[in-house]
């Protein structure tokens, strides 16, 4: 494969890589993943969340076989573009390679939000949401083939 015709390849860095960063990443390869490659994970690991794999399996993507694991698992990967979805992750990020571009774009945690619901189905409400927000992000991350939104 031409040079210029390589997929990018993009992480999504969260705290725990529990819930919005994977998220993100099944979003991006459901969406994206013709033109770029995506991956996600935390500044610690806290395992993958049940009811984000269980909102996200609503909008017909499995992230299922995905698991939390920390940035030390993807060391090696040269990634053109870093996107931090949470302020610790941001506040924490780990120093990249020049040519990387880390961004940050912070969503809502989710299992915070619902911390305080009487059911699980209110509870799903707030994971619902913050899934439909990041898929507002991840569709639009491509302004045209191959450039990346700010």
């Amino acid at each position: 494969m031409a040079d210029n015709l390589k997929k990018r390849k993009i992480l999504f860095l969260c705290t725990g890589n529990s819930c919005r960063s994977q998220m993100a990443e099944g979003w991006g390869r459901y969406l994206h993943g013709s033109i770029a490659d995506f991956f996600s994970a935390g500044v610690a690991e806290h395992g993958l969340n049940p009811l984000a794999v269980k909102v996200m399996a609503e909008e017909g993507v499995d992230i299922s076989a995905h698991f939390s694991k920390t940035i030390d698992r993807v060391e090696g990967i040269n990634f053109d573009l870093v996107i931090t979805v949470c302020s610790n992750a941001d506040e924490n990020c780990p120093v990249f390679p020049q040519k990387t571009k880390v961004i940050h774009h912070g969503f809502d945690d989710p299992p915070r939000m619902a911390a305080s619901t009487a059911s699980e189905e209110e509870a799903l409400d707030n994971y619902r949401q913050v899934r439909d927000e990041i898929y507002i992000y991840v569709k639009e991350l491509f302004e045209l083939p191959g450039e990346v939104k700010k």
